[in-house]
């Protein structure tokens, strides 16, 4: 498989290597941060209204204190659609104050 070259293009080149099957469905979790505690929740509700991400979490980051919302949207990783949902989600993140901070996608431990 051949792969942009750029950071989410290298990602899936790593995940391919790793045995991970970019051709099906996966739980890919999208990381949304935020400086404060109410941005992220403004933002966590206005998206978990939305049809594409209907499941969020808000966690602070132990390290940094940081707030970070993880939407996660059921997808096949393909490359554009995965740069195309993270920039529609930093959009609407951008609006509550907060920046994007990448994707990942759990590998099943079967």
């Amino acid at each position: 498989m051949q792969f942009p070259d750029d950071d989410n293009g290298q990602l899936l080149a790593e995940m391919a290597a790793e045995g991970i099957n970019l051709n099906q469905m996966h739980m890919v979790d999208f990381f949304i941060l935020f400086e404060q505690k109410d941005q992220a929740e403004s933002f966590a509700k206005a998206i978990s209204e939305d049809e594409l991400a209907p499941k969020t979490e808000l966690q602070k980051c132990k390290d940094t204190g940081v707030w970070e919302v993880v939407t996660t949207v059921e997808m096949v990783p393909e490359h554009q659609l995965l740069s195309q949902t993270e920039q529609y989600l930093e959009s609407i993140a951008n609006s509550h104050e907060g920046y994007g901070d990448g994707w990942g996608i759990m590998a099943d431990t079967e």
